[in-house]
């Protein structure tokens, strides 16, 4: 019953609801998008999709943000952040209006990956700064429940968008292009609700914000390794350790994600649209997964500890992964898509939780945008690797094993770093 309450302090404070309004607006959108654009690349039925086709265009709208995400949190921390959300979700609005009109042009591939690009870009800016400003509107007492509710229910929002966008594309004749207009629609909702906030509310604090993009950028270099250095003092080495477990678990993540649009549009069903429809439904039970560890995660971090916890998450994805996965069946599949979406987003939340408590305000935007960077790296990663690890079908016992290893180390590494040790004067 905590949890209700607390759930229900939470949404009676009027800007951590606009807060989560922008936030469920714009991964909604992102959630649209994101379908429209597997829909175009992976289950065309003209193309032949292959692993290595689905890692290079990871790698094209991912990978060069491992270069970029450092100058967004620099930004970050100096730009007002609703103008960020503002700005932002205004500039993908026009760029998923011309990644629409791509689609239905005859235009070389590398044209509309880079408007595609365009729209991932901002993304960073826009995710980084919502997890760095939430700590601005509501108390550090319920920053838990907090770290629960917004970044879950915005991965609940993505999904729902991802539904909307399987309905839209069935009722007007599988047009991907009408699918992105809609997610267009949802961006410029999500600019208009961040209007709702004052424009110095969400910080970074005044002392601190330098609108002249000049004098930002040339202290970039000084400001990362302060940043850095930041996460590396000991009173904050826990964040350290946690930002590289998650980012373990996102490669683990990522390749599993490959292997699962392998098998839904090659193994498991018949043509493209019964394999996008596949997809869909374990997208929506990964859902599930994710809302489950919004209500179970308050609870068990509170009494576990958020690193415990994660010790939790990645032992339980190390034992039920390989056993619902190497069967390679529908139904075992869709459960490892529930256990995954569980511990993945519970690690999240912990994670987010030990970052957001020890670093202080004036790092923040850094600090998350580094993570988001961790995240980007890790999932080309991990799609670089099932590229090479993938048969044609999607079918691979060693990939299964190898990331069950990789979660079994992680919750190895963690419980090693929170196993309690014994008070020398204590009787035995």
């Amino acid at each position: 019953m905590s949890v209700v309450c607390d759930l229900r302090v939470l949404l009676r404070l009027g800007n951590f609801r606009r807060l989560l309004a922008v936030r469920l607006l714009s991964q909604g959108a992102d959630g649209v998008y994101q379908i429209a654009l597997a829909a175009y690349v992976v289950f065309s039925p003209e193309k032949q999709t292959s692993a290595t086709a689905i890692a290079s265009a990871m790698a094209v709208l991912l990978l060069p943000y491992s270069l970029v995400g450092p100058f967004a949190g620099v930004l970050l921390d100096r730009w007002r952040r609703r103008q960020i959300f503002l700005y932002g979700n205004l500039v993908r609005a026009v760029m998923a209006t011309a990644t629409a009109v791509l689609m239905v042009s005859n235009v070389p591939d590398w044209l509309f990956y880079a408007s595609a690009l365009c729209v991932t870009a901002v993304n960073r800016f826009v995710l980084s700064g919502l997890s760095a400003a939430l700590p601005r509107v509501v108390d550090a007492e319920r920053l838990v429940i907090a770290n629960s509710l917004s970044p879950t229910a915005g991965t609940l929002a993505a999904t729902a968008g991802g539904g909307l966008a399987f309905l839209l594309r069935l009722a007007v004749a599988d047009s991907d292009a009408a699918v992105v207009l809609l997610g267009a629609g949802l961006y410029l909702c999500g600019a208009l609700a961040s209007l709702r906030m004052a424009a110095d509310l969400l910080g970074p604090d005044p002392a601190a914000v330098q609108p002249r993009l000049g004098a930002a950028l040339a202290g970039t270099a000084r400001d990362l390794v302060a940043g850095v250095r930041h996460l590396a003092a000991p009173e904050r080495r826990e964040a350290a350790w946690a930002l590289g477990a998650m980012s373990l678990m996102r490669f683990c993540y990522g390749a599993l994600l490959v292997m699962l649009l392998m098998l839904c549009r090659y193994a498991l069903t018949s043509d493209a649209e019964d394999g996008l429809a596949l997809l869909g439904l374990a997208l929506g039970i990964s859902g599930a997964g994710f809302f489950a560890a919004a209500v179970v995660t308050p609870w068990a971090a509170g009494r576990l500890g958020p690193g415990r916890w994660i010790v939790v998450c990645a032992a339980t994805a190390a034992v039920l992964e390989p056993a619902l996965g190497l069967p390679f069946a529908t139904a075992p599949m869709l459960a490892a898509a529930f256990v995954l979406g569980l511990t993945t987003q519970g690690a999240k939340i912990a994670t987010d939780t030990i970052v957001q408590s020890s670093v202080e305000d004036g790092f923040r935007g850094r600090i998350f945008s580094v993570y988001d960077v961790l995240f980007n790296v890790a999932f080309v990663g991990a799609a670089a690797v099932a590229a090479l690890m993938l048969p044609p079908d999607g079918r691979s016992v060693p990939l299964v094993i190898t990331v069950a290893l990789i979660y079994g180390a992680v919750g190895a590494m963690f419980h090693v770093k929170h196993r309690p040790t014994a008070d020398p004067k204590a009787p035995r």
